[in-house]
């Protein structure tokens, strides 16, 4: 009797192809897609992503499903985000999506119907090491490679998940689209923050407070200077440079955001650069533990290329981690993600 598999399907091109490959594996393969509008009668795009999925799943001959997600959509995800805002952080929304909608949610659905597996079109690959613990690893092009949002995934959700596109490029993946005559073989990637269609963080913050955001306050320097006044701390985030609305007559950075004092500290670029930060909310997947010396490679963003470190107990659910070089814009809020080789050691969230 064939394994039953759930696969979150976008309607984009690599949840598309990754629900045909397992198919073609074998596997009795259902599609789902997580409904999080929160509004009944969905927008455009949302309209689109079923229409695109449901398309596929016609052309597989699969079973699929529009399943409700909003409720915990809602509060793992959006009212997380605007409450780190609020208390001057930066947070990383698909971090806690991937953990507590992507997996918990749709893990909880696949056991209700019957499921084994859940699947998902992440570029990543899972293994289950000789410790005995499963860990993700990169996926085979360095390009697309999604594992730093995956981080925080448990070991139970890992024992049942298959991420069949990490064996595979973005270009192999669209090729085979092509070949097997999916209409979403050319479809474009979303990049923005899929609630936030527009990327104006402040303004869905204000909407989604009835307008109860910090007020204007000061911009000051690092040695205490009152430099002008700040639109409010939503606004800003470690590390930016553009749209300040503050001529200081050589080039500022925001260095940090106060919101007990309701300040932003501004400085140089020197002034963003530093050796060191803390991490809490821990989650470790190669390792069963993080160790006083031990010395992983850290990335502190997505983007970033990765850093070696040595890291030190400073707590039961807290880590400081000390740089062997300086790292630029350690942002509070965003994930900090630990690699032993290509596997993922575990991370945390920055607190400082």
């Amino acid at each position: 009797m064939a394994k039953k598999v759930v696969i979150g399907m976008s309607g984009g091109v690599d949840s598309s192809v990754a629900a045909y490959l397992l198919k073609k594996e074998g596997y009795e393969v259902v599609g789902v897609t997580m409904q999080t509008w929160q509004d009944r009668e969905d927008d455009g795009s949302e309209l689109t992503m079923v229409k695109d999925a449901k398309a596929v799943a016609e052309r597989l001959g699969i079973e699929y499903h529009v399943v409700d997600f909003r409720k915990e959509f809602k509060k793992h995800v959006m009212d997380y985000f605007v409450e780190e805002y609020l208390q001057g952080r930066t947070p990383n929304p698909c971090v806690v999506c991937n953990r507590f909608v992507k997996w918990e949610a749709l893990l909880h659905y696949a056991n209700k119907t019957g499921a084994d597996y859940i699947a998902t079109g992440h570029y990543a690959r899972i293994d289950k090491l000789p410790n005995g613990r499963y860990a993700i690893c990169n996926s085979v092009t360095a390009a697309k490679d999604q594992t730093y949002a995956l981080y925080n995934l448990k070991q139970e959700q890992l024992a049942h998940t298959i991420m069949p596109v990490g064996a595979y490029t973005k270009d192999e993946i669209r090729s085979i689209a092509e070949e097997i005559g999916l209409n979403v073989a050319q479809k474009k990637d979303s990049m923005e923050i899929c609630f936030i269609p527009d990327d104006d963080y402040a303004a869905f913050i204000e909407e989604k407070t009835d307008g109860q955001v910090p007020p204007p306050g000061n911009f000051v320097s690092v040695t205490g200077e009152v430099l002008g006044q700040h639109k409010g701390i939503t606004h800003y985030t470690i590390g930016q440079r553009k749209g300040l609305g503050i001529a200081l007559g050589a080039p500022a950075f925001v260095v940090a955001i106060r919101p007990e004092t309701n300040e932003v500290v501004l400085g140089t670029n020197e002034d963003v650069f530093t050796t060191k930060l803390y991490a809490n909310r821990l989650n470790t997947m190669s390792i069963p533990e993080f160790v006083d010396g031990m010395e992983l490679k850290a990335k502190i963003r997505y983007s970033h290329a990765g850093s070696m470190c040595k890291i030190t107990r400073t707590g039961e659910d807290e880590i400081c981690c000390e740089f062997a070089e300086p790292v630029r814009a350690v942002t509070p809020g965003q994930a900090v993600v630990f690699y032993d080789g290509e596997y993922v050691a575990g991370g945390g969230t920055i607190v400082r």
